[in-house]
């Protein structure tokens, strides 16, 4: 973009009272680039091209007439995105990708998307960046499969890596030896990363993740269940918090299924770091038997099911919902913020009321806290921030502080938080139990 670009897109946040952290802003900015100049809560017919920046969502009516009048020449961006009031007209558009939230800074998700990846995989082509490609296979199995993906990989001119591991289990790999594998590789070179399962083949060149340039990219199962067997990293210090994460996770817990770590290790690292996150498309993750199995970049030696990955059917009802409109959900936090405090004491502070309050109040009280906090932690070395859309959403947050062992301190949107507000609630903590104590 030219300086001027660059002005007019500062200048059209701060009128518009959008918060945008740095590399939020970095994407945005490189939206108009490929897409054109952005408007702001545009919903009129007859668009062509641009960046529509919408800060509240609209009613069912209104998001399908705005989807019917977009084109392919059009991105939409939902700068405050946790909002569960946007997750209709997400569910009517192609989601691109989210980026987690900045802190006090912009302390908010920002989702992109659009009409469809036809611009993208067509630039994509151009792209100069190349992914290593690597893999694993048990150690003493049938090597054909890993054959078929090394062959497949010849006529691209990619750099692969792909070797047999020692594993716990002659016919299969444990997650916590998947992600030690990638962890080796991450240390071993220093391009960025494309896990493919062995048995895949490559039908075209992948370089949409690092055309896009960002730091993980990965395949949502039915649109809400995430995938490791196309897994992309960028070399940055965002992505190599994730692997870490999810290794971790997996070497604690090692009889749980890939993609439910491979969740957690997201939401996790999403809500303390800035986690830009592309949600590749069905075709790098495209099944046998599929309809576009043909079209596919890659295409794994599964066969197509209406069933889902992993073995745990419980785990829909936990996350289903927020994953299909890339957030966290109220079951996790949403955002993390430490202090420079000595000590360990945390507080979660629950959003409620969400779905049924106006959108502006919500982010108005999420910057709100988030600066409070940043002003004066009031002792408390961490805070924990849940957006609940209903009364269940609140319960769950509950329970899940108190299994921390959090202070937990529940408001609502609007709800007037002063810069002393983390001051004051140690200090009435600190009063009743000293009451408590002395009667």
């Amino acid at each position: 973009m030219t300086d001027e670009t660059h002005e007019n897109l500062d200048q059209l946040l701060q009128s518009s009272g959008v918060r945008l952290g740095p590399p939020q802003r970095d994407r945005l900015g490189w939206l108009v680039e490929q897409y054109g100049a952005p408007t702001l809560d545009d919903l009129s017919e007859g668009r062509r091209n641009g960046v529509i920046i919408l800060r509240e969502p609209p009613s069912g009516a209104a998001a399908e007439l705005f989807y019917r009048s977009l084109t392919p020449g059009c991105a939409v961006v939902i700068p405050r995105s946790e909002n569960p009031g946007f997750d209709f007209l997400k569910s009517k558009l192609t989601e691109f990708g989210t980026v987690g939230p900045c802190g006090a800074d912009g302390p908010h998700e920002m989702w992109w998307g659009g009409i469809g990846w036809s611009k993208f995989l067509t630039a994509a082509n151009t792209s100069t960046g190349r992914p290593r490609i690597v893999s694993c296979y048990p150690r003493g199995a049938d090597a054909t499969a890993a054959f078929a993906l090394r062959h497949s990989l010849e006529r691209f001119d990619l750099a692969c890596h792909i070797e047999p591991i020692e594993t716990q289990f002659a016919d299969r790999i444990l997650c916590f030896e998947k992600a030690e594998f990638m962890m080796r590789m991450w240390n071993k070179y220093r391009e960025p990363l494309l896990f493919v399962e062995a048995g895949a083949v490559l039908r075209e060149a992948p370089l949409l993740p690092t055309f896009l340039g960002c730091d993980v990219a990965l395949h949502k199962w039915n649109r809400w269940e995430m995938s490791a067997r196309t897994l992309y990293l960028g070399r940055t210090k965002a992505a190599e918090t994730l692997l870490r994460t999810w290794l971790q996770l997996a070497a604690s817990y090692p009889a749980i299924w890939e993609g439910y770590l491979l969740d957690q290790a997201w939401s996790l690292t999403s809500s303390q770091l800035t986690l830009d996150t592309v949600w590749l498309p069905r075709s790098y993750h495209s099944l046998k038997g599929d309809l576009g199995a043909m079209r596919a970049t890659i295409l794994h030696d599964q066969q197509t099911t209406t069933l889902d990955l992993g073995p745990d059917p419980g785990f829909g009802g936990i996350a289903r919902a927020a994953r299909r409109a890339g957030r966290t959900g109220s079951r996790d936090a949403f955002m993390v913020m430490t202090s420079k405090t000595a000590t360990g004491d945390g507080i979660a502070v629950i959003l409620r009321d969400v779905s049924a309050s106006d959108a502006g109040a919500v982010a108005a009280t999420v910057e709100a806290v988030t600066g409070a906090y940043a002003a004066d932690c009031g002792g408390y070395g961490r805070l924990e921030l849940s957006l609940c859309a209903w009364q269940g959403d609140v319960g769950a947050a509950r329970e899940a502080a108190a299994l921390a062992r959090y202070r937990i301190l529940e408001i609502a949107p609007g709800q007037r938080i002063a810069n002393d507000f983390f001051a004051t609630h140690a200090s009435d903590q600190a009063a009743m139990t000293a009451r408590h104590l002395f009667p």
